[in-house]
């Protein structure tokens, strides 16, 4: 495996668990049980594709790449306060939708820079954004 590939198959694994870090904060906050189901649903597809990162990383004996400790902190309290001064449904949906966003660009970016990635690399970078896509979509009932 090329080591683009390595470096993009570190930024998808680290794509899945920002965003179930994220649906794990916000969860204890899901009002209506649609939603909740949503989140759920979503998460358990951002651990498969996770999962399989993380095993093509062991298969080439490469670790994982964490979220930087800071910028976890850093969305961990905006998202605390956040949901502090509006736990509303439609402002779980919209700050779920805001991460799916950024995770888009993010990946979408890592796909252009990292060119000599293989197929399989570039398909499960694919299959994430196409996931974040989905659920954009499907939030934007809740705003």
């Amino acid at each position: 495996m090329h080591e683009e590939g390595i470096k993009l198959l570190k930024e998808v694994n680290s794509g899945c668990k920002n965003a179930t870090d994220s649906f794990g904060q916000v969860r204890e906050f899901v009002k209506d049980e649609t939603l909740l189901a949503l989140i759920d649903a979503y998460n358990e597809k951002h651990v498969k594709i996770g999962d399989e990162c993380h095993q093509l990383l062991n298969d080439q004996g490469k670790d994982e790449k964490d979220p930087p400790s800071v910028a976890k902190a850093m969305m961990w309290v905006t998202t605390e306060v956040k949901m502090l001064v509006d736990d509303d449904d439609s402002h779980i949906a919209e700050l779920l939708a805001d991460g799916c966003n950024m995770g888009i660009k993010s990946l979408s970016r890592y796909i252009r820079q990292y060119k000599k990635a293989g197929q399989r690399e570039l398909a499960l970078a694919g299959s994430l954004i196409d996931l974040e896509f989905e659920l954009y979509k499907k939030l934007m009932a809740y705003l």
